[in-house]
């Protein structure tokens, strides 16, 4: 066991945790979000959703389980979602120094250290959920003793998409049929439930105008921050709605088509990310538990005459996709391919293969 340095959080609004570090000891700040997951903290750290921010783990154990070996960076069969972890740091009630797991080859906290990432645990994440759901999220900064005061930093005023999407065209799979995947953060599972379906997928940045080459397909993925700031990607969204070809979008892609159809879009109070939100399918009874990493929504009364909710969150009645009622245009808020899960919803990929 280390020798762990004492550690504050404290939030834009005053309130301080006290705690120690684990990870590596340098200071952060960010947007402070809390998941609700019990499992998945590779993936969740490495979710480009999460760039920006710093994650509050309501589990109340980080560690147990290490981490799983190193991989190649353009490798997209296994185990994270980018190549990086884009949290700026992470917290949790406790953090175990020992970790037992088949595939892990070291512990979550030297992972930390190697990407320069601080996490704090010995706080009380009940009642620091409880204080952001009663407030809304809010920036917040850690400082580990010894280190500098990192001030406070608001994600929300950059454009994250571009700071985490690819730079260049990239080529995964094989297959007939050629499915664009505009990559505006997106999550490798995207890649891999696409490729697993017989399908080529062109990953393109998310400025790319990719109406200039051929496809039959659009998936638009998800990403972090204000759809607000991806106007670029919308205009060519819209201009991509004109050929009538297949489009799909996931978290940030079903807000970037609800503004290329037209409506408009706003940022929630605390978000939604965890691994169970209740999403129901609007005009049926069906209702499925979903994964979701989300702080902006589409307001579904201003979706034009021609459109409609696909589905609902059960939980508080917001908006979790939309589709065209005649064109084979659909999308999600949450998160079809979740990894580390749930898998309810992952036919929603098969939909859109079927219509290529």
């Amino acid at each position: 066991m280390n020798n762990p340095k004492p550690a504050l959080l404290i939030l834009e609004d005053g309130t301080r945790f006290e705690g120690l570090s684990f990870g590596y000891e340098g200071s952060t700040s960010g947007e402070v979000v809390f998941n609700t997951a019990m499992t998945g903290y590779p993936e969740s750290l490495t979710d480009p959703s999460y760039e920006g921010q710093i994650l509050v783990t309501t589990y109340p154990i980080l560690g147990n389980y290490g981490v799983p070996p190193r991989r190649e960076k353009d490798d997209v069969s296994e185990y994270y979602e980018s190549s990086r972890i884009h949290c700026r740091a992470i917290v949790a009630q406790d953090y175990s120094w020992q970790h037992s797991h088949w595939q892990a080859d070291r512990s979550l906290s030297e992972w930390l250290c190697e990407e320069k990432i601080p996490g704090i645990y010995g706080i009380d994440t009940r009642a620091l959920t409880k204080h952001l759901r009663d407030k809304g999220s809010m920036l917040g900064k850690i400082i580990v003793e010894g280190a500098e005061d990192p001030g406070f930093y608001d994600p929300n005023k950059e454009n994250l998409v571009a700071k985490v999407s690819c730079r260049e065209v990239e080529y995964h799979g094989n297959g007939e049929k050629t499915v664009v995947l505009v990559d505006c953060g997106v999550k490798h599972n995207i890649i891999r439930c696409l490729t697993r379906r017989g399908v080529r997928v062109v990953l393109v940045p998310w400025d790319y105008d990719f109406n200039l080459i051929p496809y039959d397909g659009l998936f638009i993925s998800n990403g972090p921050g204000n759809p607000d700031m991806v106007d670029t990607t919308v205009e060519n969204i819209r201009k991509a709605m004109a050929t009538g070809k297949p489009i799909c979008g996931i978290c940030m892609g079903n807000q970037l088509l609800s503004k290329a159809a037209g409506a408009s879009t706003y940022k929630l109070k605390y978000g939604h990310r965890s691994h169970n939100q209740p999403v129901r399918q609007v005009g049926t009874d069906r209702c499925f538990i979903t994964s979701q990493n989300h702080g902006f929504a589409v307001d579904s009364e201003t979706l034009p005459p021609d459109w409609e909710p696909l589905f609902v969150n059960m939980n508080d009645g917001t908006n979790e996709g939309i589709r065209h009622k005649s064109l084979p245009y659909f999308s999600a808020q949450f998160h079809p391919e979740a990894s580390s899960g749930p898998k309810d919803t992952e036919f929603l990929f098969d939909d859109f293969v079927k219509l290529l």
